[in-house]
C-alpha cells in the first residue's frame, strides 16, 4: 500500500516582510542587523511558514501573485537554516540557496 500523502499546513503568515542581502562573514563575530541597510531592502513581500511532515518551510512569496521568491527548509531549530542576530529579536538570518544551480 502506498504511503499516505503528507499534507502541508500553514503555521504563520506575515503579509509584509523585508529581505536584505548580507555579505559573507569575515570572522566568527556575531551578525548585527544594525550593520545592514535597513532603509533599503533588497526585496519585499510576504512570508509564509508551512509544515509538511517533520520539516517546516519558510517561504518568501510575492504579495500579489503568490509567486515563490525563495524558501528555506527548517529541519531543526536551532540549525543552519535560521540564525539569530545579536542586536535584535525582530530580525533573523535565513539561509537560502538556489536549487536550480547545478
Amino acid at each position: 500500500m502506498a504511503a499516505e500523502a503528507e499534507y502541508e499546513s500553514v503555521l504563520c503568515v506575515k503579509p509584509d516582510v523585508s529581505v536584505y542581502r548580507i555579505p559573507p562573514r569575515a570572522s566568527n563575530r556575531s551578525v548585527r542587523a544594525a550593520d545592514w541597510k535597513l532603509d533599503t531592502p533588497d526585496w519585499t513581500g510576504r512570508m509564509r511558514v508551512t509544515a509538511r511532515g517533520k520539516v517546516a518551510y519558510i517561504k518568501l512569496e510575492d504579495k500579489i501573485s503568490g509567486e515563490l521568491f525563495a524558501q528555506a527548509p527548517v529541519e531543526q531549530y536551532p540549525g543552519v537554516a535560521v540564525e539569530t542576530v545579536s542586536d535584535s529579536s525582530r530580525y533573523f538570518i535565513l539561509r537560502i540557496q538556489d536549487d536550480s544551480a547545478g
